[in-house]
């Protein structure tokens, strides 16, 4: 057996487990299958936490094996609705932890951003969500970030919370431009707020699709951009390191980047959910984001 990879500072553990979700859209049990394959592995750049709609936390539960142990992220798919059945089954389960909620604000009927944060806050409180387990908030528009990431910074929370920022999807208006992303990495790197992404990240660098034609981000791009603005770099400087499409340019910047530098960034990058769990690893390896022990 080959050694295990190791990651960078940089690069651990930030891939979640999104096989659930489009455009791979896994049935369970294939989607426990390959989570289960990926803890065998101990890639150290996956975080190993498997994404799951609150409404289908039953299917996973019967899909498990006995000796199965996932630390599952939550989905509130329908907002407060079903969100406390779904932690009691959670916390029923020995072969589950709850590992964090995400909570799209569009459930809660609030369209101001600071009401809508108060709500998600009191809905997973109500849900009975232990105090120490983080909740990532979603927004309705790329406009509500700035004013939500403030009143995240700002609130007298009782459990970690960030910020979820959707960077692709199904349909072309779902990917924000570099500038609207930078903006957000700024406000969060300034402010202390954690960041979890999701959607559209599923290649290393910046590129278009060619069966769609739409424009994704990299997830290197994010990565570094992020280091950038937790450095103190303005959002034109950050949107100039999104728009990079050059790898080797990049890559020259990933291995630039030190230690502390790299653990401010992942501080507030914490991790992105990825429908699929092996190209982000391939694509590491291929532009050498990791190594091996015996290559030390």
């Amino acid at each position: 057996m080959s050694p295990a990879p190791v990651a960078s500072s940089l690069m651990r553990a930030l891939v979640d487990d999104a096989g659930l979700f489009p455009p791979t859209a896994l049935d369970m049990p294939d989607a426990v299958a390959r989570h289960r394959a990926d803890l065998g592995a101990a890639s150290p750049v996956l975080t190993h936490r498997f994404l799951c709609p609150v409404s289908r936390i039953t299917e996973l539960r019967e899909a498990l094996a006995g000796t199965d142990h996932f630390d599952v992220g939550l989905i509130a798919d329908s907002g407060a609705d079903g969100l406390a059945d779904a932690v009691a089954q959670v916390a029923a389960d020995e072969r589950l932890a709850l590992a964090g909620v995400e909570f799209p604000l569009a459930r809660t009927g609030h369209g101001d951003p600071g009401a809508a944060l108060g709500a998600a806050l009191t809905a997973v409180s109500e849900a009975g969500v232990a105090d120490e387990v983080p909740l990532f908030v979603e927004p309705v528009s790329w406009n509500d970030v700035p004013i939500l990431v403030e009143a995240i910074a700002a609130g007298a929370q009782g459990r970690p919370v960030g910020v979820k920022l959707r960077c692709g999807g199904v349909r072309a208006e779902l990917f924000p431009s570099p500038e609207q992303l930078a903006l957000a990495l700024v406000a969060a790197a300034r402010t202390g707020v954690m960041v979890k992404a999701t959607a559209g990240l599923h290649h290393a660098v910046r590129h278009t699709d060619a069966s769609t034609g739409f424009v994704h981000h990299g997830y290197v791009n994010v990565l570094v951009a992020t280091v950038d603005a937790v450095l103190g770099a303005d959002a034109d400087v950050v949107a100039r390191t999104l728009r990079m499409d050059d790898a080797s340019q990049l890559i020259r910047r990933v291995k630039d980047v030190d230690d502390e530098a790299a653990e401010r960034a992942r501080a507030i990058l914490v991790s992105y959910g990825s429908c699929s769990t092996s190209t982000p690893l391939a694509e590491a390896r291929n532009l050498t984001l990791l190594s091996h022990d015996h290559e030390h």
